[in-house]
């Protein structure tokens, strides 16, 4: 059996390999990235490095041959841009004959008013499509997503949201990662649809975990979408990326993301990483990198 992990060199895609590497024989992994120099650390341990580009589909043929089991992770950019690239990565598997396609979707995906739903809506549709088994990893935000809101808070500033009263089934990149390895190296996950989700919390709720963990008191503000995006231009934020945060806090606004499901620590096998522990290891790894 031989296993593939798109945009392997990528924060997810990092985690996802070192999780597989941890039972998997390294000349059973293939990784498909645009970089290959990127991945010469795995070459190096005898991971299968291909070259392998969303925009151009003629390389993911030669990416995705020989392959049995295949995760596609979601790239980065635009609905439309993202939209383009799966469709050519799902034909790509369909004409190089993979036998299972696992996704990184986003949680509640079909239902969702989420500002990104519409790439993932469409990109469940076409490996449907191919008639190929799959297992659709729907996953919920990455409490890494915080990071610069954790950085403002322990330089003193206040956490500034306008997300309301919306909750988030945070969980950390590493309890995904490890549940797409479990996907991929287990059985009876053919046609399946995980909805990976942490205990769903406020703003106010992640706020309160966050003081336990630094030992101080953090001031809430609920602004404004026209405030919220005045203060993210403040904090030098390019513009084109204002409405994208914009759309995410309106996403938690509508609920999109305030998902129940046990499914993550079905697949994991464990309990997903309790958020105060979660919480703690992202204020190290702030702490690590001023």
């Amino acid at each position: 059996m031989k296993i593939l992990v798109t945009g392997a060199t990528g924060k997810l895609g990092t985690k996802v390999v070192e999780s597989l590497l941890k039972t998997l024989p390294a000349n059973q992994l293939a990784v498909s990235v645009r970089n290959p120099e990127k991945a010469e650390g795995l070459r190096a341990r005898g991971v299968d490095v291909r070259q392998g580009d969303f925009d151009h589909p003629e390389t993911l043929d030669t990416a995705f041959a020989g392959i049995d089991r295949l995760l596609i992770i979601s790239a980065d950019g635009d609905n439309d841009t993202r939209t383009r690239q799966h469709a050519n990565a799902v034909q790509a598997a369909e004409r190089a004959g993979v036998k299972f396609i696992a996704y990184t979707s986003i949680v509640n995906a079909t239902e969702s008013k989420n500002l990104f739903a519409p790439t993932h809506v469409a990109t469940e549709a076409a490996i449907l499509k191919t008639g190929i088994p799959y297992s659709f990893l729907r996953n919920n935000w990455y409490l890494e997503n915080e990071i610069g809101s954790i950085q403002g808070v322990m330089s003193g500033a206040p956490w500034v949201t306008s997300a309301g009263n919306g909750k988030v089934g945070w969980s950390l990149q590493q309890d995904y990662a490890e549940a797409a390895a479990a996907v991929l190296l287990g059985s009876g996950h053919e046609n399946t649809v995980y909805e990976f989700s942490g205990k769903p919390l406020t703003q106010e709720e992640l706020v309160s975990e966050l003081q336990t963990v630094l030992g101080k008191e953090i001031s809430v503000q609920q602004v404004s979408d026209e405030k919220y995006a005045e203060i993210m231009k403040g904090l030098g934020l390019p513009d084109f990326v204002i409405p994208i945060v914009l759309g995410i806090q309106e996403s938690i606004r509508n609920d999109s993301l305030d998902v129940v499901s046990d499914d993550l620590e079905k697949v994991l096998g464990r309990s997903a990483t309790p958020i105060k522990e979660a919480l703690a290891q992202l204020v190290d790894h702030v702490s690590k990198m001023n």
